[in-house]
C-alpha cells in the first residue's frame, strides 16, 4: 500500500464548511485541517510531514476501499472492505441548519465529524488521533474528562467526544475495536481558539452529518443545473468553488493548501490559501453562466471592500487574506519536509508585493459580465471601478510580473497588456453606470493604442503566433485568454495560428505547459482547458473533446484537479484541489455547448 502520510493527490478527498477545509486519504486518514478559516494554522498536517498530525480510522488488517460524495455534497463515504467485513466512513465538516440555501457555512461548529458502521459481517478497525498544532510545532497533552479528550497546550484547543475505545499516551490517541454489522460508531473534532475548548454543545455525529448532508443538498438542488456537455464534471466544479468560497466573507480561495510541489524537486511549493482578484474574469464567468449569480457578486463584493481606495494606493494588490488582510508575509516551515520529503514548506505568498497589471481588466470584465444589480452599482463599489479604469489608463506602459507571478522580474507581457485592454473597453461600456468621473472618451483612446500596440508588438511572424512578451519570439500559454476575454474571436487568422502552434510547442501530449522551456514541468491544466476552450469557439469541435478529455483523465476518481499533471502518468502536482483548473474546465464547457448548438443550428459545418 501507498505511505499513508503522502498518498497521492488525486487521491486525497475535500472536506469543507466554507470556513476551513480537511483533505482525507483513501485510507481514512485526515491528513490536512486549517480551522477556523482555509488561511488558519494547522490541526493536521501529516500530509506536509509524517509527524506533523493526523486523525486516521481504518480496518487492522488488509483491505479495499472505494469512495464517493453523497449527491450534490461534500460528504465523503468511504466504504472498505476485509476478507470478514464491509465497514463504511462517513465524514464532513459540519454546518448548521439552513433555511435559505445561500446560508450554507455562514454558520458553523467548527467541527470534523466522523461516523463509523458496520455494512457487512465483522471487521476489526482501528483509530489513531494524533492532533499536532501550528503545522506540527505542538504535540499537545491529551487530557481525558467528562466530555471527551482534550489538548491542553498550544495556540488552538480541540475537543474530541467519541464513541470509541482510546487510549493516550505521548500526545496519541489510540483504538481497536470489532465492528459487526448494523453497529454504529461516531467521533466529533471540536475547534476552537484559544487555550480552551470549554462549553462546547454536544454535537450528534450522526445527526449532524444529516444536517450538513441536507444543507449542500438544498444548495446543490438550487444551483447545480448544468445539464449540457460533462455534466458530471462541471457539477463537481460548480461544487468545488463553492466549497472553496469563504462564506463570511464571499472570498473564494485559489486552493485549500500550501506547499504541494508542481513538480517533483522543483521547489516550486506555494501557499494558496488566499483570495486573489487576479482570478475574478475568468472565474465570475462560469459561475454566472451555469447558475450562481450570487456567489459570483458576492465574490466582486468581497474584492471591492478588500481592495479598498485604490486611487491612493502606490501599488494595486493582487492577493488578499479572506478577511481582507494585506500583509502576506512569506516565511519558511523548516521543520516540515514537505510533500514526499519535498520541500520548501511556505506559510504566506510573497506575491502580494507584485505588480500584476491584468487585475484590473479580471475586475471589470467580472463586473460587466455581471451588470449594475437592480438600482445600480453601490457607491463604493463604482468608485473602485472607475479607479481600476484609471489605474490601467495610468499604468499600461509599465511592465509587470505576469500572470504566472515570476519572480525573475517585470516585463512588459502579452496577457498583462491584453487585460489592460480589457480594463479599458469594459470601463466604457460601463461608463454609464459609474457616476460622476467616469472619463469613456480617454479610456477608449487608451483602449485603442493599446490593442494596435498588442497587434504589432506581440506578434512574431517566425513564431507564427503572439508571443508572451512584447518583442519576445518566447511562446506563453497566457496567450490563450485572447479570445476568452473578447480581444480577438478564436477564428481570426493570426489566432488560429496561434492556437496551432501552442498545441503544437507547448502541448504535443496534449497537456500544455505554460510557455517555452517549460516541459519539466509538467502540463498544466488550466492552460489546456483553456486550449480546449479555444478550439471551441473556433469551431474545432474533435479538438477541444480530445484536449477536454485530456485533460479530465488526470482527475482522481472524486473529480478533483490540482494544478500541473505529469504528462507521462497524468500524476496531479501543486496545490488541490484548485479553483482555477475547475473554472477553466467550466468555462471549456460552456463554449463546446455553445458551439455543439450552433452545429445544431446550422451556423458551422
Amino acid at each position: 500500500m501507498p505511505d499513508p502520510a503522502f498518498p497521492r493527490i488525486a487521491d486525497l478527498a475535500l472536506l469543507s464548511d466554507r470556513n476551513g477545509a480537511a483533505l482525507v486519504g483513501p485510507d481514512g486518514s485526515v491528513v490536512w485541517w486549517c480551522a477556523p478559516r482555509f488561511d488558519s494554522r494547522s490541526v493536521f498536517a501529516r500530509l506536509l510531514d509524517r509527524e506533523a498530525g493526523h486523525f486516521r480510522i481504518a480496518p487492522a488488517g488488509p483491505w479495499t476501499s472505494e469512495r464517493r460524495y453523497l449527491p450534490g455534497t461534500l460528504v465523503l463515504e468511504t466504504t472498505f472492505r476485509t476478507a470478514g467485513g464491509a465497514a463504511r466512513l462517513t465524514d464532513a465538516l459540519a454546518v448548521d441548519p439552513v433555511d435559505d440555501p445561500e446560508d450554507l457555512g455562514r454558520r458553523v461548529p467548527h467541527a470534523l465529524v466522523r461516523s463509523l458502521e458496520g455494512v457487512e459481517g465483522e471487521v476489526d478497525m482501528e483509530v489513531e488521533f494524533a492532533p499536532r498544532l501550528e503545522y506540527g510545532r505542538v504535540v499537545p497533552p491529551l487530557e481525558r474528562d467528562d466530555e471527551g479528550l482534550r489538548t491542553t497546550v498550544g495556540p488552538d484547543a480541540l475537543l474530541l467526544r467519541a464513541d470509541l475505545p482510546l487510549e493516550v499516551g505521548d500526545g496519541v490517541a489510540r483504538g481497536r475495536m470489532r465492528l459487526r454489522a448494523g453497529e454504529r460508531r461516531g467521533a466529533v473534532v471540536h475547534h476552537r481558539q484559544g487555550f480552551a475548548c470549554r462549553d462546547v454543545p454536544p454535537l450528534d455525529p450522526h445527526a449532524a452529518l444529516d444536517v450538513t448532508r441536507r444543507a449542500w443538498t438544498s444548495w446543490s438542488d438550487a444551483h447545480l443545473v448544468w445539464e449540457g456537455p460533462y455534466r458530471d464534471e462541471v457539477r463537481t466544479g460548480l461544487l468545488v468553488l463553492h466549497a472553496l468560497t469563504h462564506a463570511p466573507t464571499g472570498a473564494l480561495v485559489a486552493a485549500p493548501t500550501t506547499s504541494l510541489p508542481e513538480v517533483r524537486r522543483g521547489g516550486a511549493t506555494w501557499d494558496y490559501r488566499y483570495g486573489w482578484l487576479r482570478d475574478a474574469s475568468l472565474t465570475v464567468r462560469a459561475l454566472a453562466v451555469t447558475g450562481c449569480e450570487q456567489e459570483a457578486r458576492e465574490y466582486l463584493d468581497w474584492m471591492s471592500r478588500v481592495a479598498g481606495d485604490v486611487g491612493s494606493q502606490s501599488r494595486l494588490q493582487i492577493v488578499y487574506g479572506v478577511g481582507g488582510e494585506r500583509d502576506l508575509s512569506e516565511h519558511l516551515l523548516d521543520h516540515l519536509g514537505g510533500y514526499r520529503d519535498d520541500g520548501p514548506v511556505r506559510v504566506g505568498n510573497a506575491a502580494w508585493r507584485q505588480r500584476q497589471l491584468d487585475v484590473p481588466g479580471e475586475v471589470l470584465d467580472a463586473a460587466a459580465q455581471l451588470g449594475p444589480p437592480p438600482g445600480g452599482f453601490p457607491p463604493p463599489l463604482r468608485r473602485f471601478l472607475r479607479a481600476l479604469a484609471e489605474r490601467a489608463a495610468e499604468e499600461h506602459r509599465s511592465p509587470d510580473s505576469g500572470i504566472w507571478e515570476g519572480r525573475e522580474g517585470e516585463r512588459h507581457y502579452t496577457v498583462s497588456k491584453v487585460m489592460s485592454w480589457v480594463a479599458l473597453d469594459r470601463a466604457v461600456h460601463l461608463a454609464p453606470h459609474l457616476g460622476a468621473g467616469a472619463d469613456p472618451g480617454r479610456w477608449a483612446r487608451v483602449r485603442d493604442h493599446l490593442r494596435a500596440t498588442v497587434m504589432r508588438e506581440a506578434w512574431d511572424e517566425r513564431v507564427g503566433a503572439f508571443t508572451g512578451a512584447l518583442g519576445s519570439d518566447h511562446l506563453d500559454a497566457g496567450v490563450l485568454m485572447m479570445p476568452l476575454v473578447g480581444f480577438l474571436p478564436a477564428d481570426d487568422p493570426r489566432m488560429r495560428r496561434t492556437v496551432e502552434v501552442v498545441r503544437r510547442d507547448l502541448g504535443p501530449d496534449g497537456l500544455v505547459r505554460r510557455w517555452t522551456g517549460a516541459h519539466a514541468d509538467g502540463g498544466f491544466l488550466t492552460a489546456t482547458f483553456w486550449l480546449a476552450d479555444c478550439l471551441a469557439r473556433a469551431g474545432d469541435l474533435d479538438g477541444a473533446h480530445g484536449v477536454m478529455e485530456r485533460g479530465l483523465s488526470c482527475a482522481g476518481d472524486l473529480g478533483l484537479l490540482a494544478e500541473a499533471a505529469r504528462p507521462s502518468d497524468g500524476e496531479l502536482g501543486g496545490n488541490y484541489p484548485l479553483a482555477i483548473s475547475h473554472v477553466g474546465l467550466v468555462n471549456a464547457a460552456v463554449s463546446i455547448a455553445r458551439a455543439e448548438a450552433r452545429v445544431t443550428a446550422g451556423d458551422v459545418g
